[in-house]
Parts: C-alpha cells; sequence; structure tokens
C-alpha cells in the first residue's frame, strides 16, 4: 500500500494577469521507505506540488483547486482543514526548504529551534528536548554539536544550516520528508554529503523522501523512481535507471541531451529552443509541442495525451506521448 497517493492534484495562484495553473492533473504515488524525485525546469510547477501537500504557501495567493492527496492513515490532506494539517506538519510529514537560512529563524539559536519543534507535538521538558536536539545533531554529522546548539543561523556554513534543517525534520521521525531542492546553493562536496545524508536516514529509519531538483545527476544518485514535469503536467514516470537509460517522451529526452556529461569533446550541447508556455493561458494539446523536435499537428490540437506504457518498457515507466516510437521518427 503506498504512503502517499497523489490523484488529479490542481493547484493555482492568482496573478494581477490572472489565475496559473501551477499543477494540472497531477498523479502519483510514494511507497514507504522510497526517494522519488520529481524533475523540471524552474517554474515547472515541481515545487508547487509539494508545497501543495502540506499548503505550505508562504503568504502566496494559492490554492488547491481540485484532487485528493491521501495520507495513509491520516485521509485526505486536500480536504483538511488548518487545524488537522498543523497536526500533520513536521510529526507525520516534514518540508525541508531550499534556502536553510530563511528556513531558519534568525534570531534564535539553533538548540532552541529545534527543542521548539520537539516539544509542540511531544511531551518533554526543556532539558529532555534539548538532549533530543543534540542527538539529532549528532544523527546528520554536525561537528562540535554542544557548540551548535548555542550558534545562530548566520554563524554556520550553508551546509551546516542545511544539516541543521534536516535535523529538524527528522526530530519527530516523520514516515515522508518533502526535499525541496535541498542542495541548491551548495559546493559538490557538501551537496555529496547531503545526498548521502538524506539516503542514509531512508536506510536507517525507513523513511520516504520526495526530493525536487532540476538536476538530473542527483536524481540518478539517489532517486528509486522519478517523474519528469513539463508546464505543470507530468510528462513520464517510472524507475530512475528506465527513465535515465531509456526515456520516451522527447522533453525528457532533450533534457538529457542539454547535459554537458552527456557531450563529446567533438560535439556541442544541444539546447531546448524556446520557452514554456503561459500557465495562465496554456496552448491545447500537449504543451511541450511548441519546442518538439518530433511534434506533429495533431500533437496541438485536442486534450493533452494521457500517460501511457510503451511496448518493452517496463510496467510502471509511463509517458504522455503520442508518438508511437520517438526514436523512430525523423526530426
Amino acid at each position: 500500500m503506498s504512503l502517499l497517493s497523489v490523484r488529479d492534484l490542481v493547484t493555482e495562484f492568482q496573478s494581477p494577469s490572472g489565475t496559473a495553473r501551477a499543477v494540472d492533473g497531477f498523479s502519483f504515488d510514494v511507497q514507504p521507505g522510497e526517494i522519488f524525485g520529481i524533475v523540471g525546469e524552474s517554474g515547472c510547477g515541481k515545487s508547487a506540488v509539494c508545497r501543495s501537500i502540506l499548503r505550505l504557501f508562504g503568504g502566496a495567493p494559492a490554492r488547491v483547486a481540485g484532487g485528493r492527496i491521501l495520507l495513509e492513515g491520516a485521509g485526505d490532506l486536500a480536504a483538511m482543514n488548518e487545524h488537522g494539517l498543523s497536526q500533520i506538519r513536521g510529526r507525520d510529514v516534514a518540508f525541508i526548504f531550499q534556502d536553510p537560512l530563511t528556513a531558519l529563524n534568525p534570531t534564535m539559536r539553533i538548540g532552541k529551534q529545534i527543542s521548539e519543534v520537539i516539544r509542540r507535538h511531544r511531551k518533554a521538558s526543556r532539558a529532555e528536548a534539548r538532549e533530543a536536539a543534540l542527538q539529532l545533531l549528532r544523527d546528520v554529522h554536525v561537528t562540535s554539536p554542544e557548540r551548535r546548539l548555542e550558534s545562530y543561523p548566520h554563524e554556520l556554513s550553508g551546509g551546516l544550516r542545511q544539516r541543521v534543517v534536516i535535523a529538524m525534520a527528522l526530530a519527530l521521525r516523520p514516515r515522508l520528508i518533502i526535499a525541496d531542492e535541498p542542495t541548491t546553493a551548495l559546493d559538490v562536496t557538501v551537496q555529496d554529503q547531503i545526498l548521502r545524508l538524506l539516503k542514509e536516514r531512508r536506510d536507517s529509519l525507513g523513511t520516504s523522501i520526495i526530493l525536487i531538483t532540476h538536476d538530473l545527476g542527483v536524481v540518478s544518485q539517489i532517486c528509486d523512481r522519478m517523474a519528469v514535469m513539463y508546464a505543470g503536467r507530468m510528462v513520464e514516470i517510472g524507475g530512475v535507471r528506465e527513465v535515465l537509460d531509456a526515456p520516451s517522451h522527447p522533453y525528457t529526452r532533450a533534457l538529457l541531451a542539454a547535459l554537458p556529461g552527456n557531450v563529446s569533446r567533438d560535439s556541442e550541447l544541444v539546447p531546448i529552443n524556446g520557452a514554456p508556455p503561459s500557465l495562465i493561458d496554456p496552448p491545447p494539446g500537449c504543451r511541450f509541442s511548441a519546442r518538439c523536435a518530433f511534434a506533429r499537428p495533431q500533437c496541438t490540437t485536442g486534450p493533452a495525451p494521457a500517460l501511457r506504457s510503451r511496448s518493452g518498457a517496463a510496467e510502471d515507466h509511463l509517458d504522455a506521448c503520442i508518438l508511437s516510437e520517438v526514436s523512430d521518427v525523423a526530426a
């Protein structure tokens, strides 16, 4: 049984120009102990998907306009009121934000911030919460943890701040952690350390993780399954190895072709021409069609293509393209 089942999620943002449907009919499952990646260009809606799960929109004029978000044992989070969600946040589902400096209170010491998370959901004295916070810092390999408890966020490096945010996410041993671009601002060495830390926590605690990223290398390194998102919709989903080794949607193929690691010395990077469509007034049909080298007239009319499996592909490897065999179609 899935730990999380998201079905036909629709999330809308209001702007002076109109209503932008940032997420338009997005569905996926996360299994117990699984690391599930969602990838795509900036602005494709991947962060909106995960913020919708706990309705953490940071004051933005956004709402979950449709769909279901089913958490095992808790019901439909999309239909839950704010009080009910406040009991889920942290205890069952925790969030790791992209920028740890803005996720932490700059006026509070690290020890107090972690202790408050513990005491909010668990009966614990100040001393017990402090000792638990100290152990959490040890668990995420923070150096000199006793001294770090007394530090303010600005006194720590970016890597240490991200470890603190992860410690806070782990404080109540949630069943699911949502990590929104957790390594974006970190150098390669620290990024690798953070990814190994997340995987280590998954392996030791059995925690499921949803990882949001634009970096296919990160997905390849840590995820079990992945979904590729474009302009608010899912275009491909499957096991990481199946999707990266045998991508079946033209957008996934274009992303991989644009990676420096996939280009030889004698060839050039192949950029994806054009720009994503407006989410306020998106075009009919496949939203990638205007940028797709394989597009046909039928790609630009009618409803968006539904996800489907291809002959010879893994059962859970699906894509949303009308072309029978992308590799056989001339550009």
